[in-house]
Order: C-alpha cells, then structure tokens, then sequence
C-alpha cells in the first residue's frame, strides 16, 4: 500500500480524489483494496469538516431510496408495519420508530444516522424555509450557484427560488430529477439535497448559455455518437465536443460535483425539450470524459427521445458493481458509448488486448482514429488494474482544454 498522508488542503483533497479514481475497482482485501479504504475514509473525514452538508430529512432519504430502487409505499410494509403507518410516516404524520429505523437501514441500505435525525416540521408544515436550509449553501454560494449574503440560511427560501428560476422555473426544475429509472446506477448513499442543487446549476448554466444551433428529434444515433468520439484523435477534443453538441443544439456543461453527490454525468433536458449534459469532472482524465460524454449522449438518443421527463444522473463508479443488472437502460447506454468510441469487431481481433504494450496501444488508435487514452482506460477497465498505462489517460487534461478553471 503506498505512503498516505492526512488531507489537509485543497490540493490534498484533489490528489486524494484522483487516486480514489484511480483505485475505484479493486479487490477488497488486496493492498490496493485497503489503500482505497483509507483515502475513501480521509476524504469524508475532511469534507464532513470543512464542508458542512447536512443531512437529508428522514422522509426525503426514504422517497429517494424508493425512487432509486422503484418502490412503491405497498413495499415499505414490511418495514415500516401497515400500509396506514406507511402512509403517515411518508406524510410527516407520524415519526420512525427505532425498530422501523432498523429496518429500513437493514433492508434498503439507508444510513442510520439520517433515519435516526429528529425533523424540526414535517413536511408541508408552516416555514417551508426548513427544507430550503438543508441545501449546502455555503458550498453553492461559494462556487457562485447563489449570491454570497451575510446570513445565507435566514435567505434560504429566496436564494434556492432563484436558483429555480435561473434553471427554468419549478417545471422544469421538478422534472423527473429523483423519477425511478430502469437499472438506475446512483449511489445509495447520495445527499438528495447536493443532486437537486446540483442539476438545477446544470439547466441554469445551459440555460443561461444557448448557442444557436437547435436541436433536432432522433439526431443522436450510434453513428453520431462515433462522430463525437472521434473527435479524440485531435490535442483539443473536449473543444471539439462542446462545440460540435452546441451546432446540434446539445449542452454541454461542466459543474463541480458537491461532497454527497457522487456523481459523474447527467443527461437533463431544458424547458424546450433540448437535451444537456452534465459533467462533473470528479475524475479528470481523458478516458473518464470521453466514455462519460458518450454514455450521456446514448441516454440521449435511446431513452429520452419521446419521453418528456426523462433524466439520468450516473454514478460511473457503480458500472462495474458487483451484482449490478445487466439488462437495463445504463447496461445499453455503455453499449453504445463503447461500440461508439471502439467498435466491438475490432476489438475482440485486435491484439492490443492480450499484449497492451505502448506501441500497440498507440497503433491501435491510430487505426482505429480515436485518443490513445480510450484504448488504454478499455484496457485498464477490463483488467481491473488502474495502474497500468496510466501515461495515456491525461489526468487534468480536461479542465486545461475546456479553459476551465478551479474555484
């Protein structure tokens, strides 16, 4: 296991990240398994103190684990005990027990110490400022997704209001943001508050930044999601991208993830109906951007067309989960971005699978015209071993060519 160090800057945070990513997928148990244990560990540790979250209310966790896993009130009985306790505990009429509390952290994995929080109102209560406060205002305000006030809770209301607006008002604000989806791939362990903010700076910026290009029903198919992908091979793709989706009324857009998101990309559609997606960017490195884009862009063109409220956020993390269906939507999403970036023919001849030297992974690219860092993040993602040609994957490539920069 290599030398850890505690986290006590940005910079230490940001380095921390990049190794998590780097170590994402390996074996507990191993050196490898451990080391990623502890930095998962150091990295909470410094955000719970340095970025103040909160928790979700008791109900608000609930309703999201239902939405992710598409339950109904009917299969919270077990749980909860009746369907008349369902109802009032889902109503704010009536507070979880410890044994329904058990239950519920037990059996659908939602953390304790937010099924055990007291709420201050119910839900509809009078002072509709409760659920505005438990938004990161701090963090908002201080990437600019809100104005900086003295007393950022006492303005709660309108600032989260404004936020709305800027998103393009509580309809499409509202729009299917936690609606349950087929095979969703979201973390269990996701603030729902973080998400909300999170893609409602998404619309707002795509909102606020529409080019001219309109977008066109049925436009994104295999093959263009392949155009898209093969405008790697050029010192500027990401550029490329975001101005290649624009001309075909696509946005493209870059917000920093929160501490309790967990999330790498969304597929979200503005008022009119166009599509945008959202990076976050956790992981800045060409492989990760290049599969989480087309990934997006093949929710795009295979689930959300005909469908007014589709949205998908995707935790990327989880696409190798043990256990996760293969079936679903997110199952066919990977199918296209990686038929898109390296179609499967070539692939299973080439030989840069067996024998993954520098050469043959720079041969095989040039072959195939996409970056050498799509051959070597598929390599590195079948093997499971994030260590190996890591020189290819340009970590912090991506911000640098979309001329972006930290907050």
């Amino acid at each position: 296991m290599a030398a850890i160090k505690p986290i006590r800057t940005k910079a230490d945070h940001r380095a921390a990240l990049d190794r998590i990513g780097a170590l994402m997928d390996a074996k507990p148990g191993t050196p490898s398994g451990d080391e990623l244990d502890v930095l998962v560990d150091l990295v909470e540790h410094y955000e719970d103190r340095n970025v103040p979250m909160g928790h979700p209310s008791p109900v608000a966790a609930i309703e999201f684990r239902m939405e992710q896993a598409g339950l109904s009130p009917r299969d919270l009985v077990p749980f909860i005990g009746s369907r008349a306790k369902v109802s009032e505990v889902l109503s704010g009429k009536r507070p979880l027990t410890m044994r329904m509390a058990r239950s519920l952290h037990e059996h659908l994995g939602i953390p304790a110490e937010v099924l055990l929080r007291q709420e201050d109102e119910g839900p509809g209560s009078p002072g509709g400022g409760t659920e505005s406060r438990k938004f990161p205002l701090k963090e908002m305000a201080r990437l600019g997704w809100i104005p900086k006030v003295r007393d950022l809770a006492a303005h709660a209301d309108e600032l989260i209001a404004g936020l709305i607006a800027r998103a393009g008002g509580p309809d499409v604000a509202s729009l299917a943001l936690f609606r349950k989806r087929d095979h969703a791939r979201a973390n269990s362990k996701s603030n729902p508050y973080a998400l909300k903010a999170w893609c409602w700076q998404v619309l707002a910026t795509a909102s606020e930044n529409r080019r001219d290009g309109a977008y066109r029903a049925g436009a994104v198919t295999p093959a263009f999601l392949r155009e898209v992908g093969q405008l790697s091979w050029s010192s500027e793709g990401p550029r490329l991208a975001r101005e290649f989706l624009a001309s075909h009324g696509i946005a493209l857009v870059v917000v920093p993830h929160l501490p309790g998101t967990y999330l790498d990309g969304a597929a979200l559609k503005l008022g009119d109906g166009s599509p945008v997606v959202g990076l976050t960017l956790r992981y800045d490195r060409l492989d990760n951007f290049w599969f989480c884009l087309l990934h997006e862009l093949a929710h795009v063109g295979r689930h959300m067309e005909g469908d007014a409220d589709a949205a998908f956020l995707d935790d990327l993390a989880l696409r190798s989960a043990q256990g996760e269906p293969g079936g679903g939507e997110e199952a066919q999403a990977d199918e296209w971005a990686e038929e898109a970036l390296i179609p499967r023919k070539l692939w299973e001849e080439s030989d840069v699978r067996e024998n993954p030297s520098t050469l043959s992974v720079v041969q095989f690219a040039n072959e195939i015209h996409v970056h050498p860092a799509i051959v070597a993040g598929r390599i590195r993602f079948e093997r499971k071993n994030f260590r190996m040609l890591s020189h290819f994957v340009g970590m912090g490539e991506v911000r640098r060519q979309l001329g972006l920069t930290d907050r």
